[in-house]
């Protein structure tokens, strides 16, 4: 049994060795500001795991613990916290390396409060890229709830560091992973190297639990235009000398070409490794297919439905059900199997060679080695496999102020503006604030809100300057309401300030009643009497008479009726009088209209009396 356990050792020793190759440790910048003798920026490699900051940076001060130096234990156990006090700068915790995992370190750090740890490096060598653990030790709970960033520092530095900090200094330094991923131009171009196997354990869990969460986000970016996004598939391929053994015909295809790992890590039950790669060049071909069809994004409805229809532990893992998770995204099933071809043909496969070939490194980018790996703008990303750290990293990729909507929404904020609001303005009774967390850190702005814009500098004023800017705590100004009135000094349109309204005085962010009476501003006319009320006055005449507000006058009811009815005659009388002289001249036109029509009737047959004399003389 244990000869039998070292040979397939042995086989996939081989197998790993020929596919191994330049690997790139990605690393950010660590800027020392103080003290004077360490000061200067220095490379740290980003850890595999936790949340780096892309695109962002973050301010710290270092705190090396006089206990539990490697922090392979719990700080509680020490009575030690490392939580920043309000208005200090985060705890960056400086740890040795050795004893346990690094994972495990983070995750203590992260517990006691710490906003980044810095594993320092034991012995003098290059950097390397510190990864989650393997095998049963990738069960831990806790590798997925790291959320802190990460990075492993030479030995030399952590040797500085360690002796300034015991030494009473405080050592204040700057974490930047604003070019840890590259940032060109307006769109971004990422990779997902991935495998069709769910039953490799937590890895492959993580796998397909990130597919299905970042399916959303993914295919809004792709749709759009803003992302440009490939999916790959690693294999590896069986040396010569072991081609026809059991071994690497049950995983590999095209006779050796192209294998992959035993899913279950046991030759002797379940699925082989060939199946795997035959699904994987399936999931290849679903994205070619569809991107023809100008549907790339369908990649991720197949990946997603494909894990949930036809499970390996289900015995569904195969092309009868693969097929029909095809027909029912609408992809041409016909196209998809030419793609793949034939496996047991003894040729090479055109799709899964470029597969190959693009696993090698190429310019910034170093081989990929580890499952799963996310390239973006040709850089290996490192972190957690998480939505929102991947999310962040990809908006990190863009050029600055050509960031898509997604990238500045709530979806991406941090927990910067938690803390004494950011340092911006804030509006507690109307719940508002100018902080806004994004993806490169949080920014002051005074906000909009329901298309009420406000302006200010964001971090001690903000003032709503729209049309119903009245709607948020009244436009900052003055209101009050007393016996069912109210008064307000702020004005509904787009003029800014306050002013009180008529009745009151002020400067609009308080107002007092003005006293009309008391300040001889109305209600003056002999006889009246004064009477203040809030925001007004009531005034009054004695003896019966009336109070004219807009003439600040009192006139008599009796002569008010008089003078009434008086009029009221006068325009009778007037009616009438215009009536009967219209009439009469109305008559007396028709009476000599009448008249010279008759008379000129008459002078056509007898001369008339004044009609004059004609003496008619005939021709000679």
């Amino acid at each position: 049994m244990g000869g039998k356990f070292w040979f397939l050792i042995s086989i996939w020793v081989l197998l790993s060795g020929n596919c191994l190759g330049r690997f790139v440790v990605e690393k950010n910048s660590l800027k020392v500001a103080s003290p004077e003798s360490i000061k200067g920026v220095y490379e740290c490699a980003i850890g595999n795991f936790g949340v780096p900051q892309y695109g962002g940076t973050l301010v710290g001060t270092v705190v090396y613990p006089k206990a539990n130096q490697g922090a392979c234990k719990s700080f509680d156990d020490f009575d030690i916290s490392f939580k920043s006090r309000p208005g200090g700068l985060p705890t960056f915790l400086l740890v040795d390396r050795g004893d346990c995992f690094f994972t495990l370190k983070a995750w203590n750090a992260q517990k006691a409060g710490a906003a980044a740890i810095l594993v320092a490096d034991n012995t003098n060598e290059p950097l390397i890229t510190m990864d989650t653990p393997e095998e049963e030790n990738a069960n831990a709970e806790y590798l997925q709830n790291i959320t802190i960033p990460s990075a492993l520092i030479s030995k030399s530095l952590g040797d500085s560091l360690k002796k300034a900090v015991n030494g009473g200094e405080m050592v204040n330094m700057n974490l930047d992973w604003r070019e840890s991923l590259p940032h060109p131009d307006e769109r971004v171009e990422y990779e997902f190297w991935t495998n069709s196997n769910d039953e490799c354990g937590p890895k492959c869990d993580s796998q397909i639990e990130f597919v299905k969460g970042f399916k959303g986000a993914a295919q809004i970016l792709e749709q759009r235009g803003y992302t440009l996004f490939t999916p790959h598939y690693i294999t590896w391929y069986c040396p010569e000398a072991f081609i026809l053994s059991k071994q690497c015909k049950s995983q590999c295809i095209n006779h050796g070409r192209y294998c992959a790992p035993d899913p279950e890590q046991d030759f002797s039950k379940g699925y082989d490794g060939k199946d795997v790669v035959v699904q994987n060049l399936r999931q290849v071909c679903v994205f070619k297919v569809a991107n023809e069809s100008g549907k790339p994004w369908l990649w991720w409805d197949y990946v997603t439905d494909f894990s949930i229809r036809c499970p390996m532990k289900e015995q569904k893992y195969n092309k009868e059900c693969a097929d029909k998770v095809i027909r029912s995204l609408g992809v041409d099933l016909n196209k998809v199997d030419k793609c793949i071809g034939d496996p047991e043909a003894d040729v090479d496969n055109p799709v899964l060679k470029a597969e190959q070939d693009a696993q090698i490194g190429k310019g910034s980018r170093g081989d990929v080695t580890i499952l799963p790996t996310l390239v973006i703008n040709n850089r290996q990303y490192r972190g957690k496999l998480d939505r929102i750290a991947v999310l962040k990293a990809i908006c990190a990729g863009f050029q600055e102020t050509t960031e898509p909507a997604v990238c500045l929404s709530e979806v991406l904020e941090t927990n910067e503006c938690l803390e004494n609001n950011g340092g911006c303005w804030q509006d507690k009774a109307a719940n508002l604030t100018a902080c806004r967390d994004t993806f490169r850190g949080r920014v002051c702005e005074c906000p909009i809100v329901n298309g009420v814009k406000f302006t200010g500098d964001g971090y001690t004023h903000c003032e709503a300057s729209s049309a119903f800017r009245c709607r948020f705590n009244n436009g900052g100004c003055w209101r009050e309401t007393w016996e069912g009135r109210t008064y307000s000094a702020c004005i509904d349109d787009h003029s800014h300030g306050c002013k009180c309204p008529h009745g009151f005085k002020g400067d609009g962010k308080s107002c007092e009643d003005v006293d009309e009476c008391k300040e001889k501003l109305a209600c003056q006319c002999p006889g009246c009497k004064c009477k203040n009320t809030w925001g007004s006055y009531d005034c009054s005449c004695g003896g019966g008479s009336l109070y004219m507000r807009e003439h600040d006058m009192c006139i008599s009811k009796n002569v008010r009726t008089e003078l009434s009815w008086g009029s009221v005659w006068v325009i009778i009388l007037g009616l009438i009088a215009a009536g009967g002289a219209g009439y009469a001249i109305y008559k007396y036109r028709i009476r000599r209209y009448m008249d010279s029509e008759i008379r000129a009737i008459m002078a056509q047959y007898m001369p008339l009396d004044n009609q004059p004399n004609i003496v008619h003389h005939p021709d000679i």
